[in-house]
């Protein structure tokens, strides 16, 4: 916390907030799944960092919070990727009393996608991969793209646009080597290609 003294100037930490801004944005735009592997405490930043992920998988050991204000600094910039993905009661919960929740309790508000023990973390984590592994690269970064995109939508313009990603996605090499391959009850070979 020394670096957000006053001694260091404003132009230094909008350069620092604009900086972790940027790392949080950018997590979205990867066309690569991003994984969060959490086992123990995510705070402020941490938190942040956990709702800005796709996948979440955590220990039964961690907790979430967000408790800036419990210092004098209010989480602003972490509740921004967690507004958006827990239930507006449940964020304002951790914001505004900077109390902690489990891992079960951000299950189950949605922060978190998967609680395993801590001896099944590893494999947990391995298992996701290999999952997202066996896939279309080129069908993840599309998959992954339409679901931020989509977000922002009205829900009648959502379908509109999901009709076109679909159809796109159909008529892609590897659209085609999915469905020949389901038919012909087969591995698909896939050509990570549009």
């Amino acid at each position: 916390m020394d670096e957000q003294t006053t001694k260091e100037g404003r132009a230094y930490h909008m350069e620092v907030f604009d900086s972790c801004s940027r790392l949080m944005l950018a997590l979205q735009s990867l066309k690569v799944p991003v994984i969060a592997k959490v086992n123990g405490i995510a705070a402020a930043a941490g938190c942040q960092l956990v709702a800005s992920c796709d996948i979440v998988i955590a220990t039964d050991k961690s907790s979430f919070s967000t408790p800036g204000g419990n210092v004098g600094i209010f989480c602003s910039t972490p509740g921004i990727p967690l507004v958006r993905c827990v239930p507006r009661k449940v964020a304002a919960h951790m914001l505004l009393t900077g109390l902690p929740i489990s891992a079960d309790e951000a299950l189950r508000a949605g922060l978190v996608s998967k609680v395993v023990p801590e001896s099944e973390l590893d494999s947990e984590v391995e298992r996701t991969v290999d999952a997202i592994l066996n896939k279309s690269k080129v069908v993840i970064a599309l998959g992954k793209s339409f679901m931020y995109r989509q977000l922002e939508l009205k829900v009648e313009d959502a379908y509109r646009e999901g009709s076109n990603v679909m159809v796109d996605n159909i008529n892609m090499i590897d659209g085609q080597e999915g469905i020949n391959s389901f038919i012909e009850k087969r591995k698909p070979n896939w050509s990570h290609e549009c």
